[in-house]
């Protein structure tokens, strides 16, 4: 194969904790105030990293941020050295201490959308990081993101770089979450998947009750602008907002695609019938052949779908028409689930093999195997062009798993946010971490 999609895992921040901050995600608000576990969390994440690299799976690391934010707090109006800053924020206004401590940019799925090279106008990967507008915890990611994502993949021949949309709720974008590509082939023409929640500037669409849609159509057709992406090999679907009003915050977390195969729930798109036939159509005009897997309402339900994040897999290329679907261990805990992913793998169909991994301490606020990875289809020699020392190999297990057996506490509650230390073991970490993936200075702190 000339190309080949590679997974960029989110390393978790050192600030790892459960804040409940994310309004919508059921996961996040029911663990609010939970001890975690930031070392555990991130050596979990390194497992399925290094497990999928041993697998012969084209794997890469990106860095966490920062935290707690310093600048965003300054911003705020707290002043002071930064340890004055950490210690009125807490006294003040503990809520804004946590949002500005948080660790969610572990969930890289929420990064960025990305092109790859045989989509664009240009012949180039386009990458947009998200704004998150929806979420002021998320929202401050994107410039730091920006400026990790093009340490990452610096050379301008084959890597292009836009800033994230306007921070305005008109144009919410939540990333690759909620966009997906499907393609007979990865070195050639696809048909990119995006999906939205609700219309900013068109009130004819429906919108959720309850929880909030956080991508809209008008920032998902601007991504599709910016990638230079032609108008016949795009296509747009709206969630059903009845099934984000029951905890599908993201498109990721009730259907999930890849090359050829979108592995959906009966419940994921308004009119979904025209979904499936138009992407159909047009992935036939690139020469592919559209397979959708429907999970019925009657074997797995959105709420089952939600608890387990049976959707907010990894679907891996095996390379012989065949997928690997690689699942959190909630979803082998729940019956009807395990159930249906048994009977899948038996099916004949695509879809034939199934990993576990445990990764309870992202599932408890909200994010699961999908989440925790950004995609990037690439061809050699656009993966010869991306910074060497973010790709998974023996040496950088090794590297990493000691630095966070150094660096990281073993617990964390929302009482020790208030802890200057804690920012201090942060920056030191990050500044080593900087060295050992070539980074250069891409944290505040380094650039001040």
């Amino acid at each position: 194969m000339a190309a080949f999609e590679a997974n960029f895992d989110g390393l978790v921040g050192p600030t790892h904790n459960y804040a409940g901050l994310s309004f919508g995600n059921v996961a996040s608000t029911g663990n609010q105030n939970a001890v975690a576990s930031p070392k555990q969390a991130a050596l979990q994440g390194l497992a399925k990293m290094k497990s999928l690299h041993d697998a012969g799976f084209k794997q890469g690391v990106l860095a966490p941020h920062e935290r707690p934010s310093i600048p965003a707090l300054r911003q705020l109006g707290f002043s002071g050295s930064d340890a004055e800053v950490i210690a009125k924020a807490a006294k003040q206004a503990p809520a804004i201490l946590a949002a500005c401590s948080s660790a969610s940019t572990m969930w890289t799925a929420n990064a960025a959308t990305v092109s790859p090279s045989a989509d664009t106008f240009d012949g180039r990967v386009h990458f947009t990081p998200a704004n998150l507008n929806n979420k002021f915890h998320r929202s401050i990611e994107h410039p730091t993101t920006g400026r990790i994502l093009q340490a990452m993949f610096r050379d301008e021949r084959h890597f292009a770089h836009h800033p994230a949309l306007p921070a305005q709720m008109h144009f919410g974008d939540e990333g690759a979450a909620n966009h997906t590509r499907f393609c007979a082939e990865y070195d050639k023409p696809g048909v990119e998947f995006f999906v939205f929640g609700q219309a900013a500037f068109d009130s004819r669409y429906p919108k959720p009750q309850k929880f909030p849609a956080r991508q809209t159509l008008e920032a998902s057709q601007a991504i599709a602008r910016l990638h230079g992406l032609r108008d016949e090999l795009v296509v747009y679907a709206q969630q059903d907002p009845d099934t984000i009003d029951k905890g599908v915050f993201h498109n990721d977390v009730i259907s999930v695609g890849n090359g050829n195969v979108l592995f959906h729930h009966e419940k994921s798109f308004l009119d979904q019938a025209a979904v499936l036939s138009e992407l159909d159509r047009k992935l036939a005009a690139v020469g592919g052949k559209f397979v959708a897997i429907e999970v019925p309402e009657a074997e797995v339900t959105v709420e089952e779908a939600v608890k387990s994040y049976l959707f907010n897999s990894q679907l891996l290329s095996k390379g012989d028409g065949k997928l690997i679907i690689v699942v959190p261990e909630e979803s082998r805990n729940i019956e009807r689930v395990w159930a249906y992913l048994n009977k899948l793998i038996a099916s004949g169909g695509p879809i034939n093999e199934v990993k576990v991994f445990d990764l309870k301490q992202s599932m408890q606020n909200g994010g699961g195997p999908a989440c925790l990875r950004l995609r990037v289809a690439m061809s050699d020699a656009e993966l010869a062009a991306v910074n060497p020392a973010v790709l998974m190999n023996e040496a950088l297990y090794g590297r990493l798993t000691t630095w966070v057996n150094q660096h990281y506490r073993d617990r964390l509650s929302a009482a020790d946010l208030a802890d200057p230390q804690l920012l201090i073991e942060c920056r030191t970490a990050l500044d080593e971490l900087t060295q050992i993936l070539k980074l250069g200075s891409v944290y505040p702190f380094q650039l001040a």
